[in-house]
């Protein structure tokens, strides 16, 4: 169960599937649309959600959009993956040469928003943009602010079993696996991933995706490998890209911020640092909305990204 939700932590013409190089692979809409890649979270989830509820809606505004699965991971368990950063950009190289996709906006989801800015990192002028959505900077610091937050719930609801187990957590290894599992473990317990007040196009969303049962069944398959080879490999869980982001900034490199107001795995200092790097017009914030934004607030989330790519926006 611990490994489990960790998981969370850290998701024109017609969608034709494909396992290109193994991988699963899915692209919607036409060829002459803005290219997009979409990087999932994770590590060991996959893109099942983004793809029922989003894909195609960003293909009908303009886009080309590529989704995939990584190696190792959801409807990609089966190809052999090594869990590391250069392989999973290599992947992302690779698919986009082979889609002839060329300078992607690059859509990283979480976990996805690491591999974006890295990626970006190493491919300078081969991104049109990155944008990160839900999409942590500094791990630790987000650890921090979940027992920080987790901490406080516990106090005022004198909950004396979980204030020790906030003890606990004060006490292990920071840049352990099971710390990290323990604190995402605590947050979802408490609400941090689901907006305060859903809205109706959320709660529709979320229904429709429950009852698409081929892609809905994905989620019931997790991968445990994942997670377990990311944090031996690349250490992910003290990861922090801050300065990554700025230089990124610095040289030109266009990168939006897209993130919920109920999401809590962010702390306000933590989104203070975001904006002040990426400039207030480049962060939204959107109410009623937690960590899977494409889902709470479809709407918005369609239109920021048309408008952030310079698509005309259709005629509703």
């Amino acid at each position: 169960m611990r490994k489990r939700l960790l998981l969370i932590g850290l998701i024109s013409c017609a969608a034709v599937a494909v396992h290109a190089q193994g991988l699963y692979v899915k692209v919607f809409g036409s060829k002459d649309g803005v290219p997009l890649v979409f990087l999932h979270g994770g590590p060991g989830y996959h893109a099942a959600m983004f793809e029922s509820v989003a894909a195609q809606a960003l293909a009908d505004s303009g886009f080309r959009v590529l989704v995939y699965d990584r190696r190792g991971e959801g409807r990609s368990s089966g190809v052999p993956a090594r869990y590391t950063f250069d392989e999973a950009l290599r992947d992302v190289d690779s698919l986009c040469r082979t889609y002839d996709l060329r300078q992607p906006v690059l859509l990283g989801h979480s976990f996805g928003g690491v591999l974006a800015l890295l990626y970006a990192q190493k491919h300078p002028g081969q991104v049109r943009s990155v944008v990160l959505m839900g999409a942590p900077l500094a791990l630790q610091e987000t650890f921090d602010n979940i027992r920080t937050r987790c901490r406080t719930i516990y106090r005022e609801r004198a909950d004396s079993v979980n204030l020790r187990y906030m003890d606990m957590l004060d006490a292990m290894d920071k840049s352990s696996m099971d710390y990290a599992s323990y604190c995402f473990m605590h947050a979802m317990s408490n609400g941090f991933y689901t907006p305060k007040a859903p809205t109706e196009e959320g709660l529709a969303a979320r229904a429709a995706f429950k009852a698409d049962s081929a892609l809905s069944r994905v989620s019931q398959q997790p991968n445990w490998q994942a997670p377990q080879g990311f944090h031996r490999n690349e250490h992910y869980t003290t990861l922090d890209l801050t300065d990554t982001l700025r230089r990124l900034v610095a040289r030109g490199t266009p990168v939006y911020g897209l993130y919920g107001a109920d999401d809590g795995l962010y702390s306000a200092e933590q989104l203070g640092t975001l904006r002040s790097i990426l400039g207030p017009d480049r962060l939204l914030m959107l109410d009623h909305c937690s960590h899977n934004v494409f889902l709470d607030r479809r709407r918005a989330f369609l239109d920021a990204l048309v408008r952030w790519s310079g698509i005309r926006a259709p005629k509703r």
